[in-house]
């Protein structure tokens, strides 16, 4: 795939993106309004971390990482209908495996619950990981039908399908909320029972594609064949890797809920404000890298991947400098203007949030490159590499929450836990650039370092002007509009003063990367 059919490709996927993490932000807004930063919130994010941890590792990690190359690979070489024979075999196995995985689940969360003397926090977690739990086979097998989607260079079918979890739970809230009354129990269950129902949804909206490819949707128990033993041993070493990380995620929601009942609902309102732009490009970028890198292998064309590793890279460092500094600036007035509403999500709730993602925020660039490093190395069929490189960042990870929540202050613990994410992973990015470096060679770092001291010089002046901005613009809308109104054109004022600042500087010091992201766009 030529890099201006990766960049509209990323633009199908991003527009999809966007517009689910638009419906999810609205979402979340619900969800604060309702719930704030109380234990209930917090309850349920961690419970719904659990599932997605056996999303990330089955549906969107290893298995998928593994997936999608062998299933290129065959196409190429052996054909359509050999590559729809390995993927029912795949798909059986894995929907197998799944179900084995809800049911235990299930049972493991019901005896949890009656283990004497257990906390409250503890209680309502488990009775809404419970209901949730058997969202893992749905939203793995949604997962596999994207990734199969992708292999084919289909992307908008299954970039659309994640919008329908948050319009089913938007629905669910503003809906069945006033049905059910005001109880906060009551309510957080009939989220949890909604998430189930989006699982399904997910499935149902792929099938339509998947039969205009010709996918036979055919169970197959007959598992001795040589691809999906290929792909086993692809995703054996990555699965472990996903594994340590996945684990570690959750080992942070459990600390965070140690440190007290606000706490993982702080972490989770500032890694919204992070995922926003990451998924709607750097998420993106490594949704078509992956099926655009193992053509590339298969093909055997080194020159056309360090091609697209450079170009990626530019782009990412175009956009998510800007957007990490901007973060960073504004993160209280942002929370505030998107959070506050009069609800449960107050004063307190935006300043433990904001704490969180000034430490987050400049993370952005660095979660952006694992979004090109990874799957260079997957599509490579190198599952070891990332793995390897991926427990010692957990292990990292792990060693500063710990220093940070025993050292810091109460109110700070969380934000220390979202920093230490951060400097884990630039680790973890610097070491596979090296040794994707020596395995590449020619990777042109000259031209990416010119490239983000151009973004960072013009990111920089961005902030001051639009930190300026917005403080000097509040005072004099807030005596003119209602205060929501006022932050919300505060902000807009702000940012549209930063962006100016910021193409105006880029453009002057020629960078590249407006031109080819405009000619991408026209389709040129």
């Amino acid at each position: 795939m030529k890099d201006d059919k990766v960049i509209r490709s990323v633009g199908v996927i991003g527009s999809f993106t966007l517009l689910s993490r638009g419906l999810g932000m609205v979402r979340d807004i619900v969800i604060a309004y309702h719930f704030g930063t109380s234990l209930l919130a917090s309850a349920f994010f961690v419970a719904f971390t659990i599932p997605n941890l056996f999303r990330r590792l089955f549906g969107e990690g290893a298995l998928s990482a593994a997936f999608i190359p062998v299933l290129i690979e065959t196409r190429t070489k052996e054909g359509d209908k050999a590559a729809w024979m390995m993927a029912s075999k795949v798909v059986t196995m894995a929907a197998a495996l799944l179900t084995t995985i809800a049911i235990a689940g299930v049972l493991l969360f019901s005896i949890g619950l009656r283990i004497p003397g257990i906390a409250e926090k503890w209680i309502t977690t488990f009775e809404l990981a419970r209901v949730m739990f058997p969202y893992v086979l749905l939203i793995c097998m949604a997962a596999l039908s994207m990734a199969v989607l992708n292999s084919y260079k289909h992307f908008a079918t299954s970039a659309f399908a994640p919008c329908l979890l948050n319009i089913i739970l938007i629905v669910a809230m503003l809906a069945i909320f006033p049905i059910i009354g005001t109880d906060p129990g009551s309510r957080a269950m009939t989220l949890a029972w909604a998430v189930l129902l989006a699982g399904a949804a997910q499935v149902a909206i792929q099938l339509p594609a998947l039969r205009r490819f010709g996918c036979p949707f055919r169970f197959s128990s007959r598992w001795n064949d040589p691809r999906v033993k290929q792909m086993l041993l692809l995703m054996g070493p990555a699965a472990l890797g996903m594994a340590v990380t996945q684990f570690n995620v959750l080992i942070d929601r459990m600390l965070a809920l140690w440190i007290g009942d606000w706490a993982p609902a702080a972490l989770f309102y500032s890694e919204r404000m992070i995922y926003f732009p990451l998924g709607v490009i750097a998420t993106a970028m490594a949704t078509v890298l992956l099926p655009t890198f193992s053509t590339h292998a298969a093909e055997k064309n080194a020159a056309a991947m360090r091609e697209t590793i450079t170009h990626s890279l530019r782009h990412l460092i175009f956009i998510m400098t800007p957007a990490a500094l901007g973060l960073l600036v504004l993160a209280p007035i942002i929370l505030k203007t998107i959070f506050e509403w009069g609800g449960s999500f107050d004063s307190n709730s935006t300043l433990l949030s904001a704490r969180a993602l000034r430490f987050y925020a400049p993370g952005l660039v660095v979660f952006s490159a694992a979004k090109v490093f990874v799957p260079a190395f997957y599509a490579m069929q190198d599952m070891r590499t990332p793995v390897r490189i991926g427990i010692y960042t957990v292990l990292l990870n792990l060693v500063l929450n710990i220093i940070f929540i025993l050292t810091l202050p109460t109110y700070w613990k969380h934000a220390g836990m979202a920093f230490s994410t951060v400097i884990a992973e630039a680790v973890g990015m610097a070491v596979l650039g090296i040794i994707l470096t020596r395995r590449m060679k020619n990777l042109q770092w000259l031209e990416i370092w010119r490239s983000f001291t151009r973004c960072l010089l013009s990111a920089l002046a961005m902030a001051v002007v639009a930190g300026l901005a917005v403080y000097a613009w509040r005072p004099i809308l807030e005596g003119l509009l209602p205060a929501k109104i006022a932050q919300i054109g505060s902000v807009a004022l702000a940012m549209g003063a930063g962006a100016s600042i910021y193409f105006g500087l880029t453009f002057l010091l020629r960078a590249p990367e407006l031109r080819e992201i405009k000619t991408a766009i026209r389709g040129k």
